[in-house]
């Protein structure tokens, strides 16, 4: 009775550790590791299995999750190149191919709702051992220690890109326009925008556009 009392904590203390940090088991040794306490667990129920089915629903979950992160950071290294050849590409373009936001989207609200599915995507692939990476190597630095065995991610630093590229955007929408008043109806587009992010609760786009 003490055994599988115990056995039951374990298995909360594993299932909250792989959701909350799927990270810590990305390496053959720690997933091992894992698998090698889950089998002993395993042991102390085998007359009605209940224990078997929550790890291996557990462990599936894990490496869903795993896959899944590994999928969004190969995706994203696919879109990290360098930008040194865009303006040159831009010139060569001739002027009636080159369409402003307008004339893709000229209702504030869509592309405020567009915007947010763009954050809400960028957010849902954020995790806390992301945050717990800045924290430690920012522990590092402050101790003059290196640590090697950081696994870099770029879900912090791609929602932070993303911010830049929507300033960048309204930036230069606005200042492509020649003449003042189209510019200014494009301000006035862009503030309508912001206006209606507010009003969804997408800040971040909010304060990108401004």
């Amino acid at each position: 009775a003490k055994l599988k009392s115990f056995a039951a904590k374990i298995i909360q203390l594993l299932k909250e550790w792989t959701e909350t940090f799927p990270y810590d088991f990305q390496d053959e040794k720690s997933m091992k590791e894992l698998k090698e306490i889950a089998h002993r667990i395993t042991q102390c129920d085998e007359e009605n299995g209940t224990v078997k089915k929550i790890i291996s629903q557990m462990t599936q979950n894990l490496l869903m999750a795993l896959s899944a992160r590994s999928q969004y950071q190969e995706i994203r290294e696919k879109f990290r190149q360098p930008v040194t050849d865009k303006g040159t590409i831009l010139k060569t373009k001739p002027q009636s191919t080159q369409k402003d936001i307008l004339s893709v989207c000229c209702d504030p609200l869509i592309l405020a709702q567009q915007l947010t599915y763009i954050e809400l995507e960028r957010v849902s692939n954020i995790y806390p051992e992301d945050l717990m990476q800045i924290v430690s190597h920012m522990d590092s630095l402050d101790n003059h220690k290196c640590r090697g065995d950081t696994t870099k991610t770029y879900t912090l630093e791609a929602y932070d890109n993303w911010f830049n590229c929507l300033s960048m955007l309204v930036a230069t929408e606005i200042c492509r326009v020649v003449k003042k008043k189209q510019r200014t109806r494009m301000v006035e587009f862009f503030i309508d925008v912001a206006r209606e992010c507010f009003n969804i609760g997408n800040f971040n786009s909010m304060m990108a556009i401004i």
